[in-house]
């Protein structure tokens, strides 16, 4: 019974085969393998990891309007990205059942019922035994994220049981979003999920301040990118690498535990598998003192109301 209230988790901080789908899959599974072998009951990859964060946009003049080259490499990325009817993902679905390891996957998801041209960012749970049971769309891309991602809706705002722990996760910048948070908090969350394209700056301090205001685990995981990760068959690589920094994503995955207190701090410029165990009965111990949706809430004075209808533009009856 103790046991149950344990979870060792793995944080797999690792920079994709960029914009390539198929060879990004190769090294999420041997990242999947490396850590069921360890032991993780559950693995953690970061934002858009397959096949990659859109890095072109802001170091090629993505704006510009009805440009040729900006077509080319989106259409690129479009084919590169995740169609999950198609079973894109069945290879890694069939390695959570094989090593009873549920999945936190980032992704760059192609749908079919979104007509299957648009892309959105999207976080997808694979459960223990291999089932697909949320796949969360970013609801607001950032800056010019909003060049090659759509915005997604309030369906994958969903939580699932691992072991004493419910767990549920939000893309990037969608974790300042108040009201987001706050949804998956009244599901009973307690282990929350955040995934980054990658670095410190960006999770050194929110990690810490969802914890506090959750009284939550939070598990940030962020992905690598240096200049030397781009792949030689890139589209207009040189154009690419003209303006590219050495370092463009320097990791920062941590964990911080229901106090706010670091139990792994952010780590940066280290490719591989972090792993740690966390205890469930840390969270009943800080919620003795703050609950935000349960006895430290108003309800009969504030309340949310979230649509979770998968949004389609054309409906069939």
């Amino acid at each position: 019974m103790e046991s149950n209230h344990l979870l060792k988790v793995g944080l797999a901080q690792i920079a994709p085969v960029w914009l390539n789908k198929s060879e990004t899959i190769e090294k999420a599974k041997k990242s999947i393998i490396d850590a069921a072998e360890k032991g993780c009951e559950m693995i953690v990859f970061g934002e858009g990891l397959i096949p990659g964060y859109p890095w072109w946009l802001s170091i090629t003049n993505s704006a510009a309007w009805d440009n040729q080259i900006q077509k080319e490499i989106h259409a690129y990325y479009a084919r590169n990205a995740v169609q999950i009817e198609a079973g894109d993902l069945k290879e890694i679905q069939d390695l959570a059942k094989k090593h009873t390891i549920a999945i936190y996957l980032g992704i760059i998801e192609r749908p079919q019922d979104r007509g299957g041209h648009s892309l959105y960012c999207t976080l997808v749970y694979i459960s223990q035994t291999g089932e697909i049971k949320s796949a969360h769309r970013k609801l607001q891309p950032t800056y010019d994220e909003r060049l090659t991602w759509s915005p997604g809706d309030g369906n994958g705002l969903q939580v699932h049981p691992l072991k004493a722990f419910t767990a549920g996760g939000l893309n990037c910048w969608e974790n300042w979003m108040p009201l987001a948070r706050t949804a998956l908090y009244g599901l009973g969350e307690n282990l929350h999920i955040t995934v980054w394209p990658g670095s410190v700056r960006n999770t050194e301090n929110i990690t810490r301040m969802i914890a506090q205001e959750s009284r939550s685990f939070v598990i940030s995981v962020s992905s690598l990118m240096r200049k030397s990760d781009f792949p030689a068959d890139t589209p207009h690589l040189d154009l690419i690498l003209a303006a590219c920094p050495d370092v463009l994503a320097d990791g920062g995955s941590c964990i911080a535990g229901p106090d706010g207190k670091w139990i792994l701090k952010p780590v940066a410029n280290t490719e591989g598998l972090l792993i740690q165990t966390i205890d469930f009965n840390r969270v009943l111990e800080e919620r003795q003192n703050f609950d935000p949706v349960g006895h430290y809430s108003r309800p009969d004075v504030l309340q949310l109301t979230v649509n979770r209808e998968r949004q389609a533009s054309v409906r069939f009856e």
